[in-house]
């Protein structure tokens, strides 16, 4: 199971956490990668200054916002 952690702390629920998040769940729901991976949310990613942070497993936190989440989840959830 690949866990995707999206920071939900005030920096990054300002530049559209929670857009993300739904993003996400709709993008595992419509490839049906419902047993293979899970979205939760984080509190405070230490990366305030790159809103919003999300991070894979234990990857690197890489900045992500609405405009790019299809592409993120193509590079580091699906070519995995």
């Amino acid at each position: 199971m690949i866990t995707i952690n999206v920071c939900i702390g005030s920096a990054c629920h300002l530049k559209g956490s929670y857009d993300v998040i739904k993003k996400m769940q709709q993008i595992i729901k419509d490839r049906n990668m419902e047993d293979k991976v899970t979205v939760k949310a984080a509190f405070c990613l230490g990366e305030c200054t790159n809103a919003v942070s999300v991070k894979v497993d234990d990857d690197p936190i890489r900045s992500v916002n609405e405009g790019t989440v299809e592409d993120f989840f193509n590079r580091y959830i699906v070519e995995r």
